[in-house]
């Protein structure tokens, strides 16, 4: 039996099969808690793990778990996971695929056979089984029994034609999201959705639907059209909606910037009463550091195809605001990437106003019941506070064009 292994079972924890279990030589074993479950073939490794009070890997086939975070009463029953964070009582099926930039908050789940990669899903959020769901934030639901829902085989389609992955999709938001007072949103089965798109509250989109626009109209059920066939020349080198592209990546980095906001002056007295919740909190902050700084990255390389791009539509007598989009991003990024870091870095500073910060500080609950408590004037001024740091994001290309 590996020595690191032996220390566990002497603490106490339940490993039926000890000699199938592997914990790398960096992992600190403390930072495993005393009631954990590991079952055989539980390969654990990265010196940032962190593994809290009533949690349970690979109750239906082997966990590889590296560098990841996992709050209490967590449940990663098989699959690989990396550089992941699964706060308080999260679930996944076997079979999963989970990596960098992944952020589950508490009690959402997934079934069997799911990818996610750079995905944050808000409380509650529950996916089905066969889903690839990577540049996403998704947010909607009260509870477990009312919460957002993505069908079974659903895929967010975030590679384009083009060679890019400026194609992150907001399925709800961040402002209103947190607050855990919104509508669910319902993504059936078989679906989904061409990024980037924009999806409101209390939306229902049909299932068997791939969605290609903005479902701004909320509790509206929406079932997109099969595709017409179509057969026309197509040149992979121009962007005909590039303004489009560069506005839905802002609105995305805003909802980033407000979303660790929200961890630095919302949640981190609630996450740094132990070590395990200090740990999440950690991993979360450096998790949407990464997000924001992918989300940067790739708007960079749409703008380095904006000259090429242009030339094109140049060549095609294209429509006015078309060139006009690529010239503005063309000449502008250095200067909108020099913003959006320092936005980033102002964060900090960007404090809640009075009526929130009063409300967290009297109440004596944990996280969720707090803000479920929240008078509709505080969440509203919440909400105020957030979409500020997100307007902030989106208007650096109203300033350019």
């Amino acid at each position: 039996m590996q020595d690191a292994v032996r220390e566990l079972v002497d603490r106490g924890l339940q490993i039926p099969a000890p000699s199938t279990v592997y914990v790398a030589p960096e992992v600190a074993c403390d930072c495993i808690a005393d009631d954990v479950i590991l079952h055989p073939g539980s390969r654990i490794s990265g010196e940032e793990t962190s593994i809290g009070p009533g949690s349970e890997l690979g109750s239906e086939g082997p966990v590889v778990l590296d560098n990841c975070q996992l709050g209490a009463g967590v449940s990663l029953k098989g699959g690989f996971f990396s550089h992941a964070v699964f706060l308080d009582d999260v679930q996944i099926g076997p079979c999963a695929h989970v990596r960098s930039g992944t952020l589950m908050e508490e009690e959402a789940s997934a079934a069997h056979g799911v990818g996610f990669k750079q995905t944050i899903l808000l409380p509650f959020v529950t996916a089905g089984s066969l889903i690839n769901l990577c540049d996403c934030i998704m947010a909607g639901g009260v509870d477990r029994s009312h919460h957002s829902e993505i069908g079974s085989s659903y895929v967010h389609f975030n590679f384009t034609p083009h060679g890019d992955k400026a194609t992150a999709s907001l399925i709800g938001d961040v402002p209103r999201g947190v607050m855990l007072d919104q509508e669910p949103i319902f993504l059936g089965g078989q679906g989904g959705l061409v990024g980037p798109v924009q999806v409101e509250y209390g939306t229902v989109l049909a299932a068997g639907s791939v969605h290609r626009h903005d479902i701004t109209t909320p509790h509206h059920l929406v079932m997109s059209p099969p595709n017409r066939q179509l057969d026309q020349p197509y040149d992979m080198t121009v962007y005909p909606r590039m303004e489009r592209r560069v506005i839905k990546t802002l609105l995305y980095i805003g909802n980033l910037l407000a979303l660790k906001a929200w961890y630095l002056h919302v949640r981190k007295p609630f996450m740094s009463a132990d070590r395990f919740g200090q740990a999440c909190y950690d991993g979360a902050l450096k998790a949407l550091g990464l997000v924001i700084a992918e989300r940067i990255q790739r708007l960079g390389q749409l703008a380095a195809k904006a000259e090429l791009s242009l030339a094109g539509l140049l060549s095609a007598d294209a429509a006015a605001v078309d060139i006009a989009a690529h010239e503005a991003l063309a000449a502008n990024w250095p200067a909108m990437e020099t913003q959006l870091v320092e936005l980033d870095h102002g964060i900090p500073g960007a404090g809640p106003p009075a009526p929130l910060a009063e409300a967290l500080g009297s109440s004596d609950q944990g996280y969720i019941e707090t803000i479920r408590t929240l008078s509709q004037d505080v969440r509203c001024s919440g909400t105020a506070w957030l979409q500020d740091l997100v307007n902030a994001s989106a208007a650096l290309w109203q300033s350019k064009v």
